[in-house]
């Protein structure tokens, strides 16, 4: 695989990816970025004996695990949560005025608070979470991308499923 095509098949998939586990779109691109680096360098150095997709899922996952441990970023991230602590961010999508009020604001409700849950999870019980849940990767997939047992990962994902569920009813039940 030349860098051309990673870049173009795969370029979409890291930066979603990256949006899920960082939750904004300027973290996404430098983590996207990173990650398409590491990957054009390393690939002489990529067997094809797995999905060149995990693969690269794999080099997500590792660039931001060490962004979480930077502690460069970590200021950063602070400091930008102190400035955007009273700041509403406006919804992407306008409602769709159809059904009446009631079950958008609610439905919007359950899609803040799970934001919310997922944002205040763990980050490796978010990355579970989101690998499995929203991307839809087996698994395998999942243990190859995490570099653990498929046992491993079926359990974490219990263990991260159990405590979105009760961040998640507690969210709800302020409501």
């Amino acid at each position: 695989m030349s860098p051309e095509e990673l870049v173009n098949k795969y370029s979409d998939m890291a930066y979603c990816l990256a949006l899920r586990l960082t939750g904004n779109a300027a973290d996404a691109e430098d983590l996207a970025e990173d990650a398409l680096i590491k990957a054009i360098r390393g690939l002489a150095g990529f067997r094809g004996d797995s999905d060149a997709g995990v693969w690269l899922y794999r080099i997500v996952m590792n660039c931001w695990k060490n962004q979480l441990r930077s502690p460069r970023l970590a200021f950063w991230r602070r400091l930008r949560g102190f400035y955007s602590a009273g700041e509403e961010e406006e919804p992407i999508d306008p409602p769709d005025p159809s059904p009446g009020p009631g079950p958008q604001l609610e439905a919007a409700a359950r899609s803040e608070a799970f934001e919310k849950a997922m944002s205040s999870l763990e980050p490796q019980d978010r990355a579970i979470l989101i690998l499995r849940e929203l991307d839809g990767r087996s698994y395998s997939e999942i243990a190859e991308v995490l570099s653990v047992p498929e046992g491993t990962v079926r359990s974490r994902l219990s263990r991260s499923r159990e405590k979105l569920r009760g961040l998640l009813r507690g969210l709800l039940e302020e409501k």
